[in-house]
């Protein structure tokens, strides 16, 4: 009986990282799967404004154990897609950086981005207090240099579907911000600029006890 326990915890919660080793071990690590836009899971699909509004006062125990929630969600392919968020709205790069050693993708880009908001039709857009972390697993890592600090980057559900991951508070000066960790659930080819691009795919391996933010 207790071997069956254990057996079920391992699997079952594959985002602790003792599990995913043991997984690892046996052959067994989750396969995620390769949605298209079409396929993926039902989820809320919001802007920063809202994002904002569902993500700040969340704090202490209740943060970590949503974080869990998000990691194991999408190591099991959104079984249970309850907390599936998907991400949209304008924002403008701050940095960008290969994945690597020690961070949640052994290979890809990982791109942040402050979220820029129009307060009215008649006013430019601003800097707002959302910032995002969007993880490229790809294994063209060299397509980092097609993203430029300044540069826009428009998120749309559709094609790539990116769903929240990790959400941390963080202050810049005296503002608190939400910082959300995303992620492409749907594949396929991810377009920079007028005619660049490089491929995403889902990773065949990530490292559940990595540091968040990447950042």
């Amino acid at each position: 009986m207790t071997s069956w326990v254990v057996c079920l915890h391992v699997f079952g919660s594959p985002e602790i990282p003792r599990n995913y080793a043991i997984l690892k071990k046996l052959g067994r690590l989750p396969e995620l799967e390769a949605h298209t836009v079409m396929e993926a899971p039902d989820g809320n699909l919001l802007g920063p404004q809202m994002l904002y509004r569902k993500f700040f006062g969340i704090e202490g125990d209740d943060l970590e154990k949503l974080n869990s929630q998000l990691i194991r969600n999408y190591l099991t392919n959104y079984e249970q897609p309850l907390l599936l968020t998907y991400i949209e709205g304008d924002y403008r790069i701050e940095q960008v950086r290969a994945m690597g050693a020690g961070d949640f993708l052994p290979e890809g880009i990982a791109v942040r981005a402050r979220a820029m908001v129009k307060p009215d039709d008649f006013t430019k857009a601003a800097p707002y207090p959302v910032v995002i972390e969007y993880l490229f697993p790809t294994k063209e890592s060299g397509a980092m240099r097609w993203f430029a600090e300044g540069d826009p980057l428009s998120v749309k559900k559709s094609p790539n579907c990116a769903a929240i991951l990790h959400s941390e508070k963080l202050t810049d000066g005296d503002e608190p911000m939400v910082c959300l960790t995303v992620i492409p659930i749907a594949y396929g080819r991810y377009r920079v600029g007028e005619g660049k691009g490089f491929e995403i795919g889902p990773p065949v391996e990530v490292r559940p006890g990595a540091k968040f933010p990447v950042f």
